[in-house]
């Protein structure tokens, strides 16, 4: 059964829009003649799964060209523009190039007669959070104020994806550097010093012994084994991406010390926030849920959100249905329980998100602050070693020199 959004007249005279649920077009505009209403156009309406759908696929938009868009937009929304005429204008002159092709789409549609919400959402290319955001925003009225909510989340999520992305850099760096120096010098430097101590037919240290019998046969397969590592992870990666994959890998995670902790918070806090954005924008909670669980870049996460809203759904509290999933911390399920009794949850929701992207911050600043010492340490005792174990012969030939 499809619901369709029908634009109709009454006897007396008033016009209005009437959501009616039949098999076809033709049978809903049965219906509402039946009813002695005047019908003046039937469309299709979008439910949160098609939206999720079709959210799911179609061109990409950067971060940054999606964040001004929405700035733009916004100020002209402010400015008392018509939406299909602030459309018309950032179709035309839109910051972003790559976006005008998209918003000459979508004013397409919107002249045709769609909602706002349905011309996004058939475009494919826009989040299902906006989406839904702005499904909620032309319901209660109230376009401008979700827009600048949405905004204000996107340059959260935006501005704690980039900050993580330029911690890890260094320690990337260093142990690729890492990996290079080892490569080198286990290719090169000691198959050169092996050849030298041969020629001179010296007796070798113990620590330069060791050295060569682990080196010397693995020179000639080095760069495979490291090839092979490097497939490796490439193939895990892909495993990791499928539904089997992925969920095997996530229930690892929670569990891996400290890493696995951080990792959890982050879900927890991008799920609050985003479920925030919804509610504070009139979205109704399961819809907001289904939508956020969507969001979510965690299968697991997603999973459990989406069994949570069916819990939702059939009248249990929002802090019950996320309690069964085992995922949330406690404390933040204490936040929400009264923010439920308060009847402020969505600002509790943000209060909760705040807390823990506070929390990943510190722990990602104080991990990554030790993954450089600690790459350090290994390479200072890995190269420590290598360089006393290939000079020890060199002294046992001074000293019979002498």
């Amino acid at each position: 059964m499809a619901e369709f959004v029908c634009k109709v007249g009454d006897a007396a005279g008033r016009v209005f829009e009437q959501r009616e649920s039949a098999p076809s077009q033709e049978e809903a505009k049965q219906k509402l003649v039946d009813r002695g209403l005047f019908v003046y156009s039937v469309r299709g309406r979008l439910n949160v799964e098609s939206v999720l759908g079709h959210a799911s696929r179609g061109r990409s938009i950067h971060a940054n060209d999606f964040l001004i868009f929405n700035q733009q937009f916004s100020t002209l929304i402010k400015a008392g523009l018509p939406i299909l005429k602030a459309l018309d204008l950032l179709a035309e002159r839109a910051a972003a190039k790559r976006l005008r092709p998209i918003l000459t789409d979508v004013r397409k549609s919107v002249r045709e007669g769609a909602l706002l919400s349905e011309a996004l959402a058939e475009q494919g290319s826009f989040p299902a959070v906006y989406v839904t955001a702005i499904t909620a925003g032309e319901r209660s009225g109230n376009l401008s104020g979700v827009l600048d909510q949405y905004i204000a989340y996107l340059r959260v999520s935006t501005g704690f994806r980039s900050r993580l992305l330029t911690a890890l850099i260094y320690p990337a760096v260093l142990v690729i550097a890492a990996i290079l120096v080892l490569t080198f010098v286990v290719t090169s430097a000691i198959p050169k010093f092996a050849d030298l101590y041969h020629d001179l037919d010296v007796p070798l240290p113990a620590p330069t012994r060791i050295l060569l019998s682990v080196a010397m046969p693995l020179r000639h397969y080095f760069l495979i084994f490291m090839a092979l590592v490097a497939v490796g992870a490439i193939v895990a990666f892909v495993w990791s991406r499928s539904g089997t994959g992925g969920l095997a890998m996530e229930r690892i995670r929670p569990h891996i010390p400290l890493a696995g902790e951080v990792w959890v918070k982050t879900q927890v806090s991008q799920l609050v926030r985003t479920l925030s954005t919804l509610l504070s924008g009139g979205t109704p909670l399961v819809p907001a849920l289904m939508t956020s669980a969507a969001a979510i870049n965690s299968k697991l996460f997603a999973g459990a959100v989406g069994d949570a809203a069916g819990r939702v759904k059939e009248g249990k509290s929002l802090h019950e249905s996320l309690a069964q999933t085992e995922l949330m911390p406690d404390m933040a399920l204490e936040m929400i329980e009264v923010g439920e009794a308060s009847g402020a949850l969505a600002p509790m929701l943000t209060s909760v998100a705040e807390f823990y992207e506070e929390e990943v911050g510190t722990s990602l600043q104080r991990i990554l602050s030790w993954i450089p010492i600690a790459v350090l340490l290994v390479m200072a005792v890995v190269v420590g070693f290598i360089l006393v174990a290939l000079y020890l012969p060199m002294f046992s030939l001074q000293v019979g020199g002498t």
